[in-house]
């Protein structure tokens, strides 16, 4: 390769405003180019509960053919560690085992919040990455993103500046301190862009790129397969719900959830309703007199069952933020069980309908849908199965400054 061909290599790599640099500079300063802009970037991604992990499997598959550009520590925390985080789960999304196990376990937020913090530490001392890189607004992403920037570590959020601007949800307050100490932004949509922008962050900070969780959805599309519980249960096509609870809101309070299933169960004209459930929650249900015998309780299924399951369906009742998503992207209606919600763009485009627990509310949209009469949605911006792709391109190009 001649000094030509080598200063256009280089110049590749480079951000757009250093390109224009000549030849001879290049050459005298080529240890301080090949050292900072040829080097390979070592990233420490992490990941604790299984969102984390469909959010984070678009980047690292993105990152297939940069192994000699970019390395990364894939770390779990532990913060889930049933058996659902199982060695099927990682094969199902075409991930490789994370290289290292904090194994925090249970605890409350606060002592899961500290043993996080004093585990990835500990990584920290021992080898220090350019670029911690944190998913969504878990405890995992909050705890790892604080001690990196204790440690002088560069942080980059994706899912970066949504708000459902609800202080009672441990999610909001994971999400803004995050944001609130991180140096770059990945966002999925462009209101969560002007949010970050209008709370005093620079607009080179912020990258609109998609949304990773949509990537896993349509990479994984295909393969989606029926569980067993399809046959056991004689289930037809858009002939039952999906129910998911999770939230303490919802389940800790068991009149709350007695409530909530009766006023289901009573106005969904007898069309099975399928729950797969937490143990903890099933033990409390299996307590409760309810009305008809169409709710089955199932146990947590793989990522390639449960997104069957939601794409047959005649529409999915949830609390969780991320199905609000998947079901937009795969048009089927979906009654979201909360009060507000941080991702509106399922409401104002997609097939979301913010109903909360109120009985009144929710009977009515339970009669919308079960007349036919709900909205068919659309597919927001940049959700085209590319954000990792467009996170790893940015990551290349180093236009973060590191």
């Amino acid at each position: 390769m001649d000094s030509l061909q080598k200063h256009l290599s280089i110049q590749s790599r480079l951000p757009p405003e250093l390109r224009d640099i000549n030849e001879n500079y290049v050459s005298k300063n080529k240890v301080l180019f090949l050292l900072y802009y040829l080097s390979p970037m070592q990233l420490d991604l992490i990941a604790g509960t299984r969102p984390n992990f469909v959010k984070i499997a678009a980047i690292i598959h993105a990152m297939e053919n940069y192994s000699q550009e970019i390395t990364y520590r894939f770390i779990h925390t532990g913060q889930h560690y049933d058996d659902s985080l199982s060695g099927n789960f990682f094969k199902d999304l075409e991930l490789p085992a994370p290289h290292f196990n904090l194994g925090v376990g249970s605890g409350s937020q606060a002592e899961q919040t500290a043993a996080i913090m004093l585990a990835y530490e500990k990584f920290l001392l021992k080898e220090k990455p350019n670029l911690c890189l944190v998913v969504g607004d878990v405890t995992s992403s909050m705890a790892c993103a604080i001690t990196a920037k204790k440690m002088g570590i560069k942080i980059a959020h994706v899912e970066a500046g949504l708000r459902s601007y609800d202080w009672s949800m441990p999610e909001e307050v994971n999400r803004v301190l995050i944001d609130s100490i991180a140096d770059y932004f990945f966002t999925t949509t462009p209101q969560a862009s002007e949010n970050l922008i209008k709370s005093g962050k620079a607009e080179e900070q912020v990258f609109f790129v998609g949304n990773t969780m949509i990537d896993t959805l349509l990479r994984f599309k295909p393969k989606f397969r029926k569980p067993l519980v399809w046959d056991r249960l004689k289930l037809q096509e858009k002939k039952y719900l999906v129910l998911t609870l999770h939230r303490p809101a919802n389940v800790d309070e068991t009149k709350k959830l007695e409530q909530t299933l009766k006023e289901i169960l009573r106005h969904s004209k007898g069309i099975p309703v399928i729950f797969p459930v937490h143990p903890r929650t099933r033990k409390t249900i299996e307590t409760l007199e309810l009305p008809g015998d169409r709710l089955y309780l199932i146990d947590a299924l793989g990522y390639l069952e449960f997104n069957y399951l939601v794409q047959h369906a005649k529409a999915v009742l949830t609390d969780s933020g991320g199905i609000t998503e998947e079901t937009t992207v795969l048009g089927i209606p979906c009654l979201t069980l909360r009060d507000n919600t941080e991702r509106p763009e399922t409401v104002s485009l997609g097939t979301n309908e913010i109903v909360g627990t109120n009985r009144q509310q929710l009977r009515s949209a339970l009669e919308k849908l079960l007349s036919g009469d709900w909205k068919r949605g659309c597919i927001p911006e940049l959700w085209d199965g590319k954000a990792g792709e467009r996170i790893v391109d940015i990551l290349m190009n180093k236009q973060l400054p590191l």
